[in-house]
C-alpha cells in the first residue's frame, strides 16, 4: 500500500513543484519588499525624531505582538469591508511585507544603535549630511551586526509563507493539504513538503552561519 501511495505521489510531483515555485515567488518578492521597508523603518526607529520613533514603535509592537495568521485574516477578510478588495496572492504579499518589515526594522535599528556615538560625531564634524553619514559611515559598519540575523530572518520569512495557505494561495503547504485528500498518507505527503521547504531554506541557513563566523572574526 505504501508503494502504491508513493507511486501516486510521484505522479503528482509536478504539482508540488508548481507549489514550490509559488512559494519561492512569494518569498522573493516579500524579502525584497520587507528589506526595503524594514531598512527605512529601522533608520527612523534609530533616529532622533521622537514622534516618528513612537509611531514606528507602535507599528512594530503590534505586528510582533499579534499572530501572523490573524494579520493575514485581517488583510484578506476585513480590508474588503473598508473598500480594499484583494485577491489571495496580493493579500499574501501585503501580509508578508507588513510582518517581515517589522522584524527587519528591529534588526536594522539594533545594528545602527550598536555604532558608537563617536562615529556619528566624527561624520558630523566632516560636514556630511545625515543621509551621507548613514550611507558612507554608519551603515557600512552596522551591516556587520545586521547581516547575520537578517539572513536568519529571511529563513523564517520563507517558512512563514506556509501561513498564507489559509486564504487559498496555492503554495507548497496548500498543495500538501490538497494532496492529503487524494493520498491519505499524511506523513509521506508532508515529509515531501518539508523536504522542498528545506531545499530553498538550507542555502540561506548556510549563508547565515557563514556570515556569523565571518563577522565574529
Amino acid at each position: 500500500m505504501m508503494a502504491f501511495y508513493f507511486g501516486k505521489l510521484m505522479e503528482i510531483f509536478p504539482f508540488f513543484l508548481q507549489g514550490l515555485w509559488v512559494t519561492a515567488e512569494i518569498a522573493f518578492i516579500s524579502l525584497v519588499t520587507c528589506t526595503l521597508i524594514g531598512f527605512v523603518l529601522g533608520i527612523v526607529r534609530s533616529g532622533n525624531h521622537k514622534l516618528l520613533k513612537r509611531i514606528v514603535g507602535i507599528y512594530v509592537a503590534f505586528v510582533r505582538g499579534t499572530p501572523f495568521v490573524v494579520q493575514v485574516f485581517i488583510i484578506f477578510f476585513i480590508l474588503p469591508e473598508w473598500g480594499m478588495q484583494l485577491t489571495a496572492f496580493p493579500a499574501a504579499l501585503l501580509a508578508m511585507a507588513i510582518m517581515g518589515s517589522a522584524f527587519i526594522c528591529e534588526i536594522v535599528a539594533g545594528g545602527i544603535s550598536s555604532i558608537p556615538k563617536g562615529q556619528w560625531e566624527a561624520a558630523t564634524a566632516s560636514g556630511l549630511s545625515v543621509l551621507q553619514q548613514l550611507r558612507w559611515v554608519i551603515l557600512p559598519q552596522a551591516m556587520k551586526v545586521i547581516l547575520p540575523p537578517l539572513v536568519g530572518q529571511y529563513v523564517l520569512l520563507i517558512k512563514d509563507t506556509s501561513v498564507v495557505s489559509v486564504i487559498g494561495v496555492m503554495e507548497l503547504t496548500r498543495v500538501g493539504w490538497v494532496t492529503v485528500v487524494r493520498i491519505p498518507e499524511g506523513l509521506m505527503v508532508f515529509s515531501l513538503v518539508g523536504a522542498l521547504y528545506f531545499v530553498i531554506s538550507y542555502p540561506l541557513i548556510l549563508l547565515s552561519n557563514y556570515l556569523e563566523r565571518k563577522m565574529s572574526v
